[in-house]
């Protein structure tokens, strides 16, 4: 069984109780708002990060993140990027992980599974602090988010 730890809208602030749900994630996706190379060198320490940029990811470090990812994990094809409006639904996945909301969302529709971890940096109104994990076994994938 695969973890992929799920984190988006760090907004530059990666608290410990989010790095300490990470741990042990065999790959870790950002969706976005970053808001420093800071950010994705901590989380490279706990494992493999594939990040896009936000709305809010400005400067030469951003230039390197792309709008939206791809990944395939022992199957099952992953596809990042931070507003999930501009998700054209064109692209052959099974999941989407997005942020910009920062409200948290598991809800599959259409047979695809949207996922968005929420917001794990700094509180936005009334909003938890949140982050989530994929559980990828057998060429499926289960969702799971927790609050802080």
């Amino acid at each position: 069984m695969l973890r992929i730890g799920l984190v988006s809208d760090t907004h530059g602030l990666l608290r410990p109780e989010v790095l300490a749900f990470l741990a042990g994630s065999d790959h870790i996706l950002h969706a976005g708002d970053i808001c420093g190379p800071e950010v994705l060198e901590r989380l490279a320490r706990v494992g493999p990060v594939t990040a896009v940029r936000g709305n809010n990811d400005r400067g030469d470090w951003a230039l390197a993140l792309r709008e939206t990812e791809t990944l395939t994990f022992e199957g099952v094809r992953v596809h990042v990027l931070h507003d999930l409006k501009q998700f054209a639904g064109r692209e052959p996945v099974h999941v989407v992980v997005s942020g910009h909301s920062h409200k948290p969302l598991v809800e599959e529709r259409g047979g695809i599974l949207f996922v968005n971890p929420g917001s794990a940096g700094a509180r936005r109104f009334k909003l938890p602090i949140s982050a989530g994990e994929l559980r990828i076994e057998g060429g499926r994938a289960r969702a799971h988010l927790v609050a802080f």
